[in-house]
């Protein structure tokens, strides 16, 4: 009866395992405004300002919404902020407040 109990435990920390593994988000390319700011923990408005200012790097890509463009954050990109942070600040270094 105990050794039961003991594989019904390690089945539901398993199940539970499985379930927090299958809700997590998958990598891929290249990332959203959204998508990135979701994973980062931050404002959409904090990630494109980020990007216009050159703190991490995106590039602009059409988004199927007429002319209009949106910023896109690689995967390299993500671990590269999540491991080192944000890049330095391009108007500090040139003399701009």
């Amino acid at each position: 009866m105990q050794h039961e109990i003991e594989i019904m435990n390690r089945l539901e920390r398993i199940e539970a395992k499985i379930d927090s593994l299958v809700r997590q988000p998958r990598d891929q390319e290249a990332y959203s405004v959204a998508q990135f700011s979701e994973r980062v923990g931050r404002e959409e408005f904090t990630t494109r300002e980020w990007c216009r200012l050159g703190r991490i790097k995106a590039h602009k890509r059409r988004c199927g919404r007429g002319t209009s463009l949106e910023w896109s954050i690689s995967h390299e990109e993500l671990l590269r902020y999540l491991n080192e942070g944000l890049l330095p600040d391009p108007r500090r270094e040139r003399g701009q407040p």
